[in-house]
């Protein structure tokens, strides 16, 4: 199996979040939420689609594709629950170990941020980095910790880089650990649960299954979620009228 996925492999389906749903399963997934949480080389991993994707697969797949009963049965069978056949037990036991994986990794980026940040604030001041912008970010941190790391769940590249950026600027551990957990289960729990039963309703209602239009699906995904991140870019914030003297 392992020599045929290899022979079919395309670097593109590092993208395509079903790919890492077929062919690794629950273990996979949750290394690739890890991942792009906490190191910088997964900021071009899948993240929300992944998570939609994985609430429609959520109560559908087993130890292989298309096998029964779910994603999290591979978790229950090694505890010994693998009898156990209960949607919402399958949705509560993912939701909480794919939000341990982001924690986890938020808590690695934070780390590693924390190592290499004294070491920045001695760097010298060049076109690309200014001391000050470190300073401006400290503050930010302290007075919007929760924008910065909840917020940044729900924002692709920016939740890969935000608890780095907190660890650099030494954001209250206290702070961070808090705001993590909170944003790692929103984050989870709304993804999860809108690809699972979004694919419920509209099966029932439609006879429509999204599990045959994923491309669709994840492009959809990707423009909502990047979307506020280029308009934000593209479009300049208008300059402050001057105060009346």
């Amino acid at each position: 199996m392992l020599t045929s996925i290899l022979l079919e492999f395309h670097w593109s389906q590092l993208l395509q979040p079903q790919f890492y749903i077929e062919n690794g399963g629950l273990w996979l997934l949750l290394f690739v939420v890890f991942a792009e949480t906490g190191l910088f080389a997964g900021f071009f991993l899948p993240g929300d689609s992944l998570l939609f994707v994985a609430g429609i697969f959520a109560t559908q797949m087993g130890e292989g594709a298309n096998v029964e009963p779910g994603l999290a049965y591979q978790f229950l069978k090694l505890v010994g629950l693998g009898a156990v056949r209960n949607e919402w037990l399958d949705l509560i036991v993912l939701v909480g170990l794919i939000a341990t994986a982001g924690i986890l990794g938020n808590s690695v980026g934070y780390w590693f941020g924390k190592k290499v940040g004294p070491s920045i604030y001695h760097w010298k001041d060049t076109l690309l980095f200014k001391k000050k912008y470190l300073h401006q970010a400290h503050d930010f941190y302290e007075k919007h910790g929760a924008i910065a790391i909840v917020g940044a769940r729900f924002l692709p590249l920016i939740r890969t880089f935000a608890p780095i950026i907190a660890g650099v600027v030494e954001m209250d551990r206290k702070k961070f650990m808090y705001y993590n957990i909170v944003g790692s289960f929103a984050w989870v729990t709304s993804m999860i649960f809108a690809g699972h039963f979004l694919q419920k309703w509209i099966l029932a209602q439609f006879g429509f299954d999204l599990k045959s239009h994923l491309e669709v699906i994840v492009l959809g995904i990707v423009f909502v979620t990047t979307a506020p991140v280029l308009v934000k870019i593209i479009m300049p914030s208008k300059p402050k009228a001057d105060t009346p003297k």
